[in-house]
């Protein structure tokens, strides 16, 4: 009887399929029968095993791995961005607090050299007066500041009180324009008037005769006729002279030695009453 024809019933059919795999387990768990068939379909089936392991196992697993693993590196980064960005806030602090160690003790330094009274000033800001240059001090009438006292950081004259305030004050620079200054020549003992050179930022020596005994770097120093400045202040040294034929007096360009676009510090002089050079002692 053939039970697999198209008239025998599904049921039948399926009965017959259970029974006969039934009977192939039992005896194949005992006589292993089907241990070739076994090595055969394992064999078949392996590239779709390893396909489905690597398809859903593996590959999902790893892309888990990477994800994470990207997502620590970003952490990571950003953290160490963070840290070098507040590294170098502080090193730029620390080099800034060295600056102004360094600045302060030259002006230490310089103030002992001082006969005259002074009082350290902080620049609080450049003026906004748009035809002249200068300073503005965080030291006004209630620090004992007036109109007309010398202003200098550690190397030099740096200007001249204009304004003053009761807690600020205005300085005009001996750069500008308007200013003048008077000065000798310390290794020949030349007096002149040195003259601000407005955009410049140099100053330029007045009436000097062309064969006047003046070199390149010559140092000039206040004179303190007119009382205006003390006597003895380094102000600027000789950076050109030229003598042009016709011309009765020499061109002589000056450098101030005063730090003038990078002062954060600077000395107010109070003068004593002791005599300037060359006027009168008694």
């Amino acid at each position: 009887m053939n039970f697999f024809t198209r008239s025998s019933s599904p049921t039948l059919r399926l009965a017959v399929c259970a029974a006969l795999s039934l009977a192939l387990m039992v005896s194949d768990h005992h006589r292993q029968h089907a241990v070739w068939v076994r090595s055969a379909l394992s064999v078949v089936v392996y590239p779709l095993r390893l396909a489905v392991s690597t398809l859903f196992v593996e590959l999902p697993r790893d892309a888990v791995a990477w994800v994470s693993t990207r997502r620590s590196l970003i952490g990571e980064n950003e953290a160490l961005r963070q840290r070098l960005l507040l590294v170098g806030s502080r090193n730029e602090r620390l080099q800034e607090l060295e600056g102004e160690n360094r600045r302060l003790r030259e002006l230490l330094e310089s103030s002992a050299r001082i006969e005259d009274r002074v009082l350290v000033a902080g620049v609080l800001g450049v003026d906004i007066d748009p035809v002249s240059s200068g300073l503005v001090l965080d030291k006004g009438t209630r620090h004992g500041i007036r109109p007309g006292q010398s202003v200098i950081d550690a190397n030099g004259i740096l200007g001249q009180v204009d304004h003053v305030g009761p807690l600020s004050s205005t300085v005009v620079l001996i750069t500008d324009s308007s200013h003048a200054l008077p000065v000798v020549l310390s290794r020949s003992g030349l007096r002149s008037i040195a003259v601000g050179g407005g955009p410049t930022g140099e100053l330029d020596l007045a009436y000097v005769p062309r064969d006047a005994d003046i070199e390149v770097g010559d140092l000039l120093v206040s004179s303190g006729l007119g009382g205006r400045f003390p006597a003895g202040y380094p102000a600027a040294t000789v950076v050109k002279v030229e003598t042009a034929r016709g011309r009765r007096y020499a061109e002589v360009r000056l450098r101030p030695l005063a730090d003038l676009k990078r002062a954060r510090e600077v000395l107010v002089v109070f003068p004593s009453d002791r005599p300037a050079e060359g006027s009168d002692a008694g």
